[in-house]
C-alpha cells in the first residue's frame, strides 16, 4: 500500500525522483576507516547493482588533505568505463583535481564552491568569487562530461553562521551562467529546516534555468523533512549515502548525509519511484557498516522495511 504523497511537486516529479549515491565519496571521506581500494569498487559495484545509475565514486583532491580519497585513479581504473546507463561522478576542487579527472573514466565532474567565506577557504584556500572565476575557466575544460556546481554551506556555515540567501543566488546564477549542466544546493553542516529550504530553492530556481539538486546531512535529524520540502519546491535530484555514512573534514560536527535506504522508504511509501532496490541497498549499509567498524545511522536499515515482503 501507497499513500497519497504530501509532497506538491510539478507533474514531472510527481512519479520518479532521482536519487544520486554519493556512499562512495562523501561517505568515506570522513571516516577514520580508510577502505582498501577493492572495498570502495565492491560497494560502487554493489550500489549499481542495486539500481544506482548517477554515483559519486572519487574525489580528485590533494591526499594529505583527504586521505580516504588519495586512491581515487587506482578507483576508476578498477572500475573502467561506467556501464551504458550509469554514470560516475568525481567532485573536484581545482585545476589539479580537474587535470587528473579528465584522465580517468568518470562521466561527469562536481565542482565545489562554499557560499561562505570562511568555510571556502577552509576548504579550497580562497575567497568563493576566486573559486567560482576558477571553475567558471574550467567547466569548458571538462568536455562532454556533465557539470555539476555544488554550492556547499548553502543554509548554514560552521564558521559564519547564517549564510546571507543573496550570497547563495549570486553564486547559483554565476555557475548557470559559466555553462554547469546542473546546480546543487549543499546543506553541509545539517542546519536546514523545510521553511528555509522552500525559501532558497525558491530564491535559486528564480535566476536559472538548469535543474537544480540537492544535498542534506542528517545532522539535526531534519534531512528527510528538508527532501519533503524541496521536492514540493519543484527539485526531482537528491544526494544520498548508503547507510547513512559520511561527513565533512571541513565541518566540524557535521555528520552523515541523508541514508539512502531512508529515501527509499520515503519516495517508495510516497508511490514515487526511484528505480534502486530497498533491499539491495540495506545489505549493502549492512555490509558497510561491517567494513567500517561500526554501527551506520540509516533509520530504515536499523528499523528494517516496513511492511515486510512476504
Amino acid at each position: 500500500m501507497t499513500y497519497a504523497t504530501p509532497m506538491h511537486p510539478s507533474a514531472d516529479l510527481a512519479n520518479r525522483v532521482e536519487i544520486v549515491e554519493v556512499g562512495a565519496r562523501d561517505g568515506l571521506q570522513n571516516e577514520t576507516t580508510v577502505l582498501e581500494t577493492e572495498v570502495k569498487v565492491d560497494l560502487i559495484e554493489r550500489m549499481v547493482s542495486a539500481g544506482s545509475r548517477r554515483i559519486e565514486v572519487a574525489s580528485f583532491v590533494h591526499p594529505a588533505r583527504v586521505p580516504q580519497m588519495a586512491d581515487a585513479e587506482s578507483v576508476l581504473s578498477a572500475l573502467g568505463s561506467s556501464p551504458a546507463d550509469v554514470s560516475y561522478v568525481g567532485l573536484v576542487l581545482n585545476r589539479r583535481g580537474l587535470d587528473r579527472a579528465v584522465l580517468t573514466t568518470v562521466d561527469e565532474i562536481n565542482f565545489v564552491v562554499g557560499a561562505s567565506k570562511g568555510f571556502n577557504e577552509a576548504n579550497a584556500g580562497a575567497s568563493p568569487d576566486v573559486t567560482m572565476g576558477e571553475i567558471e575557466a574550467m567547466i569548458p575544460d571538462a568536455g562532454d562530461r556533465r557539470t555539476t556546481v555544488t554550492i556547499s554551506v548553502a543554509f548554514g556555515c560552521p564558521y559564519e553562521g547564517e549564510v546571507p540567501l543573496a550570497d547563495v543566488v549570486r553564486l547559483a546564477a554565476f555557475a548557470a551562467n559559466a555553462g554547469a549542466d546542473e546546480i546543487a544546493l549543499g546543506d553541509t553542516i545539517g542546519v536546514a529546516v523545510p521553511g528555509q529550504v522552500v525559501d532558497v530553492v525558491g530564491a535559486v530556481r528564480a535566476v536559472i534555468d538548469v535543474p537544480l539538486r540537492c544535498h542534506f546531512h542528517d545532522t539535526r535529524n531534519t534531512a528527510v523533512a528538508n527532501v519533503v520540502a524541496a521536492h514540493a519546491a519543484g527539485v526531482g535530484t537528491f544526494d544520498a549515502s548508503v547507510g547513512g555514512a559520511g561527513g565533512c573534514p571541513f565541518a566540524p560536527d557535521a555528520t552523515g548525509n541523508v541514508a539512502t535506504e531512508d529515501l527509499l522508504y520515503l519516495f517508495d511509501r510516497s508511490g514515487i519511484e526511484t528505480g534502486i532496490d530497498p533491499a539491495q541497498t540495506i545489505d549493502t549499509a549492512r555490509w558497510l557498516a561491517a567494513q567500517l567498524g561500526r554501527e551506520l545511522p540509516g533509520a530504515v536499515t536499523r528499523a528494517g522495511w516496513w511492511p515486510q515482503p512476504e
